[in-house]
């Protein structure tokens, strides 16, 4: 019988090892694995390259992950935004390496690797810094940059419901990345509000198959990132 569920959020990130390339879900707070990512921070894996829209913001969540030291370098599209201060200052610092990816162009980065694509030409960058030591060519014309695909040991991402097969959907903008990076990591953890009985899922309505999925811990009340920074919740 395939059965994914796992107990709890230390048993699903446990083998999470240092040096490890993690895609983190979320786009701002929605969809962000809050309680995968401070299990990660308990765990204690180190020089971590974290793949993700932003940088997180006040001291809890991806932002608690950087605070800690236990990620040398972000992939991400904005390393900045209204309540990010721990990157900015380690990035300041040259504590922390930043990959900066257009957002559209990061999405398909990932996309790619889950589909097996290597690379893929893009105009987004062209004319910029972001273009330097990339391979240029021409089509029809019109200059394009190359872009390498991106994959992951490692994926956290968040759901709304799942069942224990791994079959996911998603609350709304909560999806985000979090379909492609689960195609493109190695081992995808998910954390979802509610795991239901194997068939209760339509499967008309399923965006993410199990088949993409390795874990499922179920967090019935999942806690809001804007809240705690809000709060001043710093963690841990």
């Amino acid at each position: 019988m395939i059965d994914k569920r796992i107990a709890s959020c230390r048993d699903a990130v446990a083998d999470i090892f240092d040096g490890a390339t993690v895609m983190i879900g979320g786009f701002g707070e929605a969809g962000s694995p809050i309680e995968l990512i401070h299990a990660l921070i308990d765990h204690g894996a180190r020089n971590l390259t974290v793949i993700n829209n932003n940088t997180g913001s006040g001291h809890v969540g991806l932002a608690a992950l950087i605070e800690n030291g236990q990620v040398g370098k972000m992939i991400c599209s904005f390393p900045r935004t209204a309540n990010s201060t721990v990157f900015p200052d380690l990035y300041r610092a040259g504590k922390i390496e930043l990959e900066l990816v257009p957002q559209g162009t990061l999405a398909e980065r990932i996309r790619a690797g889950g589909a097996g694509i290597p690379a893929f030409y893009t105009a987004t960058s062209v004319g910029t810094p972001l273009a330097d030591g990339k391979k240029h060519e021409m089509f029809d014309g019109q200059e394009f940059v190359q872009e390498r695909c991106l994959t992951a040991d490692f994926a956290l991402i968040k759901s709304l419901n799942a069942d224990r097969y791994g079959n996911l959907i998603y609350n709304k903008t909560a999806r985000n990345f979090a379909p492609i990076m689960a195609m493109a990591a190695k081992c995808t953890i998910v954390q979802t509000q509610e795991c239901v009985e194997a068939g209760d899922i339509d499967p008309e309505v399923v965006v993410t198959p199990g088949i993409f999925v390795n874990r499922i811990v179920t967090v019935e009340n999942p806690a809001q990132e804007s809240k705690l920074v809000n709060a001043g919740v710093t963690y841990p």
